[in-house]
């Protein structure tokens, strides 16, 4: 075997390969996807189906390695980030890691702007919510709820889509810039973790911030109108309990 034989022709390595292929030209916000993309973006959600955790030399962790936050005021000060982020390789078109949820830990209500993605737990269980952007009522102006001024601009009216469990036996989650892109992600039962593509990745030179929200309670929406799973989102600053660390990446390295 030639050096470098088994890494190129790892499953991670042909992840990371058909990922480049699908997104190199993919559809932006309110566009068609071209019969390509659907065609290339169905031979990644296979690959991502197959990988499992001993292909990245991911050990699961046990629920004693991960504590819950001590406390709301005071989350994981004493141990350390609730979440943490393995690098595995990046280009102009996508981002692939790994995040690793510890025990209660949550990856608060974010959005992706005008980003794919597609996620696949590797141990573990999550949780996640998804959301969409609801078109704006026809006719008239649409009822906001009353808020401060300086809040009033913050706020977007979304559509709850699917509040769904992944184990390592699931298919992929998917995002598109129209559908599903904003999401939040807990873990269930213990630590979890997910191997993560974006496309393109975060860049807020590029117009490709994270954005927070949270939902509005009722008593905070009143009397505004609201169909059916319909809610309202407000922008928030990201949650002082949520902060996300590193960690190397064991497994086969990417060169593309």
């Amino acid at each position: 075997m030639m050096p470098g034989e088994s890494n190129m022709t790892s499953i991670v390595h042909r992840i990371a390969r058909q990922a480049l292929v699908t997104f190199r030209s993919p559809p932006r916000v309110g566009e068609e996807a071209a019969k390509s993309f659907l065609e290339n973006q169905s031979k990644l959600k296979i690959l991502m189906t197959e990988v499992r955790a001993a292909d990245l030399k991911l050990a699961p962790r046990r629920g004693d390695d991960s504590p819950p936050a001590a406390s709301p005021a005071l989350p994981y000060q004493h141990a350390g980030p609730p979440v943490t982020y393995m690098h595995i390789c990046e280009t102009d078109q996508f981002s692939m890691g790994v995040f690793l949820l510890k025990s209660g830990a949550s990856i608060p209500l974010h959005d992706h702007p005008g980003m794919h993605g597609m996620l696949k737990v590797m141990y573990g269980k999550v949780r996640i919510s998804c959301f969409d952007r609801a078109e704006r009522p026809a006719g008239g102006p649409q009822e906001a709820p009353p808020l401060p001024p300086a809040q009033a601009g913050a706020l977007l009216r979304s559509v709850l889509r699917s509040t769904e469990e992944y184990t390592e036996e699931s298919g992929p989650c998917v995002l598109s810039p129209d559908r599903d892109n904003l999401h939040r992600i807990d873990a269930v039962d213990g630590p979890t973790a997910f191997m993560d593509i974006l496309a393109p990745p975060y860049d807020p030179d590029d117009g490709r911030d994270c954005h927070y929200y949270k939902v509005l309670t009722e008593a905070e929406v009143q009397d505004a109108e609201l169909k059916e799973k319909e809610v309202w989102l407000v922008e928030i600053s990201q949650p002082p309990g949520f902060w996300c660390g590193g960690e190397p990446y064991p497994g086969p390295e990417v060169c593309l």
